[in-house]
């Protein structure tokens, strides 16, 4: 199975354009004197970083990109078109390597943001270039240097700043169904979400943040089991982390907890780094409850894990204590933005 979040281009700049050797041939001009010009630039290879885009899905159909080839230089000492260069769209949070050599080119982050990955070939000189007074009459010329080819290994991290974190099925395509305007697929089998899916969350017409669904990650995760290996990475740049658990699990032999401790002891193998961010415990599809026996079940949940964090109650699905816990996500970001903000004045 191929993950979006990866994808493996060629880029291929275009060849500078050749100089020629040309001479003059006017009437009553006996002695013309070359006039050759001088090739175009070939044109150079651009990723582009674009808010509309939140996969690399198209690069598995389109993964060849070529620049323009520079146009040969004439006569009368006409210099020949620069080739047209070429700009691949990606999301934000796309970075860039070297695929034979692994090495790091660059990093897209902010909208509109441009990397030259493909350099384009260098306009070869017309005959004009090499007249001297020794030389009056010369044949030389050069020819175009060739464009860079490349081969690029593309990763993708979402950029967001709350990542929904749990098991297959815990219900993170649901919450982010309710909460925003993004649709992922649902359904009652694992790993439903195969990439990640971005959603807006509005609060009110002033406030909103971005909320991205991470696919579930299961024990072995770290390691490469499963789909987590692939998408743990996404993680790292959210500025909190919303712990989903299912509190009536179907058909599992894991009570909540045990999946609870699976997920924290895959973050800790991941990294220290992500295990340290900010994690909040959502106990999820409560409606499965009977509504008197809800807020017992889940403390018995919250002090077998032992959590000292925020705890929230809700049902996805029915949309109960999701606004609720909206409003306590955007809260919490404003005064972590408000604090980093105050820190950079000092």
């Amino acid at each position: 199975m191929r993950f979006v979040d990866e994808a493996e281009i060629r880029v291929e700049a275009g060849d500078g354009g050749n100089g020629v050797a040309t001479f003059r041939r006017e009437k009553y001009v006996p002695m013309g004197g070359p006039d050759g010009g001088d090739g175009g630039d070939g044109g150079s290879v651009y990723l582009v970083a674009a808010e509309n885009l939140n996969t690399l899905a198209d690069f598995r159909y389109h993964s060849v990109h070529r620049a323009q080839r520079g146009q040969n230089g004439m006569g009368r000492n006409c210099t020949g078109k620069k080739g047209e260069d070429c700009f691949v769209h990606v999301p934000l949070g796309t970075i860039v390597y070297e695929a034979e050599t692994g090495e790091k080119i660059g990093d897209l982050v902010h909208a509109g943001e441009k990397l030259l990955v493909a350099k384009g070939g260098f306009h070869g000189l017309g005959n004009t270039r090499f007249k001297s007074s020794v030389n009056r009459a010369p044949q030389q010329f050069s020819k175009g240097s060739p464009g860079e080819h490349r081969v690029l290994k593309l990763e993708l991290k979402v950029i967001a700043d709350v990542g929904l974190l749990g098991m297959p099925n815990a219900g993170k395509s649901s919450l982010i169904r309710a909460v925003s305007s993004a649709k992922p697929k649902v359904a009652d089998y694992p790993f439903t979400t195969l990439h990640p899916n971005l959603g807006v969350v509005r609060v009110d017409d002033m406030r909103s943040f971005v909320m991205a669904d991470i696919p579930g990650v299961i024990e072995g995760a770290a390691e490469g089991a499963g789909l987590g290996l692939h998408f743990l990475k996404h993680l790292s740049r959210t500025g909190l982390l919303l712990h989903l658990v299912d509190v009536m699990p179907y058909e599992s032999t894991e009570t909540p907890v045990e999946a609870a401790e699976k997920i924290i002891a895959e973050l800790e193998k991941w990294s220290d780094e992500l295990a340290g961010k900010p994690r909040w415990l959502v106990l999820n599809k409560t409606d499965r409850l009977p509504e008197d026996e809800v807020d017992s079940h889940c403390q018995e949940i919250v002090d077998a894990l032992h959590w000292k964090g925020p705890v929230y109650c809700i049902s996805a699905l029915k949309k109960q204590g999701t606004q609720e816990l909206m409003y306590a996500v955007m809260d919490y970001l404003e005064q972590q933005r408000q604090e980093q903000k105050d820190s950079e004045q000092d």
